[in-house]
C-alpha cells in the first residue's frame, strides 16, 4: 500500500486512511436510501435502484483511486437525481430508460472531454483566488444541507426558518401524520447535541472526530427510540434507527434496471437539450467540488493546478457512462469526500476504503440504511467550517478578486447549487476586470467560459 499509494510522500498513514475512508462513506451513506427513493418516483424499481447505486459508488470510488490517487469518492450525485426524475421524466414526459440514455451519453462525452484535456484545462483556467472561494461557498452548502438534514432549518415564508414544530407542520405536515415531540422535535435536539459533540472532539483534536461525532449521535438517536423518546413516523420520513435484519442479508436484484438503455429519440432537439443540461451541472459540479476538497487540503501546487487531474475527471467520466448502464444517474465526485480529507485522508487509499464499503453494504444494508439523516448531519456542520476556514486565502484588498468571490460564495447556498456558484463567479470575474481595464489578467478560457454560461441561462 505504501509503495502504490505513496503514503508518506503525502504525510499519511494506513490508519489515518482507513477512518478517513470510513468518515467519508459515513457522510455518504445516505444516498444508499436517498437514491432509490427518488428514482422510485420515476417508475424504476427501488430495490434495483439500491444495487446499482451501491455498485456504482463502488466502481467509481474505487477507480479515483487507481486513477488519480486521490481521497474522493464518488456516487450519483443529488440534485441530478432529483432534475432525473422530476424534469426530465415527470415534467418533459421521457421515460426513464431515455432519461437513463442521455446521462449515458452525457458520460461518453464527458470521457473524451477529459481525455482531450478539455476540463483540465477548464480546472487550470480559475484563478486562484476563485478557487478558494469555491471551497468557502462549498463549506457553506456542506452546512446549510446539514442544518436541513437534521431539520434544524426548514421551509417556510422567509424561504428558511429555525425549526418548531408548528411551522414545521405547516410546511411538512401531511393529512393524517403530524410531527411532534417524539419524532421531529427530538430529533433536532438529538442533532444539535450532536454538533456539540462533534466540536467538542474537534477542539480537543481526538483522531477520527467526525466518525466518532456520528457514530455518539447515532447511538443517542438507538438510546432515545428503545426508551420511546424518539417515535418513527413514517409517513413524514421519521424511520426507525435500529437495523432491520427481518429480510436477511440478501441482494436486491439488479435486473429491472440493468443495461435498460432506449436509443430512438437520441436525434431530438429536447434530448439534446436534456443531455446538455446533464452536461453542464455534472462538469462543474464536480470541478467545483475537486477546486474546493484540493483547495483545503493543501492539493494544489504553487500554480493552483490539481497534480494528475485528468486521472480523477477520467475516474467521473467512466463512473457516469458505467453508473447509467447498470442503472442509476450521474455518478459524480461528492462534496462530503471533504470529511474525510479532514480526518487527514491524502491518497486513494481513503477512496478504496469508502469503496470497498459501499461495496460491502450491498450485503449490510439494514446497518448502513439505518443511520439516519440527522447523525450524519452534525458531521457536515463541522466540514463546513473547515472548508469556510479557506476564506482567509482570498484576496480582499483587491476589490476584482473579492467581489467574484463574494458573489461565487454566496451563491451556492442561496442557489443550491455548485455549478451555479462556479458561473456565477466566473461571470462576474470576467465582467468586472474586463470593464475596469484588467482585461489581460483574464484568460482566454475564462472568456469562453463566461459566455457559454451565458448562453447556458439563455438556452437551458
Amino acid at each position: 500500500m505504501e509503495k502504490f499509494f505513496k503514503l508518506k510522500e503525502n504525510g499519511t498513514d494506513v490508519k489515518t486512511e482507513i477512518i478517513a475512508g470510513i468518515t467519508t462513506f459515513m457522510t455518504m451513506a445516505y444516498i444508499l436510501a436517498v437514491n432509490p427513493n427518488i428514482l422510485k418516483e420515476a417508475g424504476m424499481d427501488r430495490g434495483a435502484v439500491f444495487t446499482a447505486t451501491a455498485i456504482a459508488s463502488f466502481l467509481g470510488t474505487a477507480l479515483m483511486a487507481l486513477f488519480a490517487n486521490y481521497p474522493f469518492a464518488l456516487a450519483p450525485g443529488m440534485g441530478l437525481n432529483a432534475y432525473f426524475t422530476y424534469s426530465v421524466v415527470l415534467g418533459m414526459g421521457y421515460s426513464w430508460q431515455t432519461a437513463l440514455t442521455a446521462v449515458f451519453v452525457e458520460g461518453i462525452i464527458f470521457i473524451a472531454l477529459s481525455v482531450t484535456n478539455v476540463r483540465e484545462a477548464i480546472f487550470n483556467a480559475v484563478p486562484r483566488n476563485l478557487k478558494s472561494a469555491v471551497s468557502v461557498g462549498i463549506g457553506i452548502f456542506i452546512a446549510f444541507i446539514g442544518l436541513q438534514n437534521a431539520k434544524i432549518v426548514i421551509g417556510g415564508k422567509t424561504l428558511v426558518q429555525l425549526f418548531s414544530l408548528v411551522k414545521y407542520n405547516k410546511v411538512h405536515g401531511v393529512e393524517g401524520a403530524i410531527a411532534t415531540g417524539n419524532d421531529a422535535g427530538i430529533t433536532v435536539i438529538i442533532a444539535i447535541i450532536g454538533v456539540l459533540i462533534t466540536a467538542f472532539l474537534v477542539v480537543k483534536e481526538v483522531k477520527g472526530n467526525i466518525l466518532l461525532g456520528i457514530l455518539a449521535t447515532w447511538v443517542l438517536g438507538i438510546i432515545a427510540q428503545v426508551t420511546g423518546l424518539y417515535v418513527p413516523n413514517p409517513a413524514l420520513g421519521f424511520l426507525s434507527v435500529l437495523p432491520d435484519f427481518s429480510k436477511g442479508l440478501s441482494i436486491p436484484s439488479i435486473g429491472p434496471v440493468l443495461f435498460k438503455l432506449e436509443f430512438h429519440k437520441i436525434a431530438t432537439l429536447e434530448f439534446v437539450v436534456v443531455m446538455f443540461a446533464f452536461l453542464f451541472v455534472d462538469m462543474f459540479d464536480t470541478i467545483g467540488t475537486l477546486i474546493g476538497v484540493s483547495t483545503k487540503a493543501g492539493m494544489l501546487d504553487k500554480d493552483g493546478k490539481l497534480p494528475n487531474i485528468k486521472g480523477a475527471l477520467l475516474a467521473d467520466a467512466v463512473a457516469t457512462t458505467a453508473g447509467a448502464m447498470l442503472g442509476t444517474t450521474t455518478v459524480t465526485t461528492f462534496v462530503e469526500s471533504a470529511s474525510g480529507v479532514s480526518e487527514g485522508g491524502r491518497t486513494g487509499l481513503t477512496a478504496m476504503t469508502t469503496a470497498v464499503l459501499f461495496a460491502a453494504s450491498l450485503l449490510l444494508s439494514p446497518i448502513f440504511l439505518a443511520i439516519p439523516s440527522f447523525a450524519t448531519a452534525p458531521a457536515l456542520i463541522v466540514v463546513g467550517f473547515y472548508m469556510f476556514s479557506n476564506v482567509v486565502h482570498i484576496d480582499f484588498s483587491d476589490m476584482t478578486e473579492a467581489i467574484p468571490c463574494y458573489i461565487c460564495i454566496v451563491a451556492m447556498p442561496l442557489f443550491y447549487s455548485i455549478s451555479e456558484g462556479i458561473s456565477m463567479g466566473i461571470i462576474s470575474y470576467v465582467f468586472i476586470n474586463a470593464v475596469t481595464g484588467r482585461a489581460k489578467k483574464v484568460t482566454p478560457l475564462m472568456y469562453i467560459l463566461s459566455i457559454l454560461f451565458i448562453l447556458k441561462y439563455i438556452l437551458l
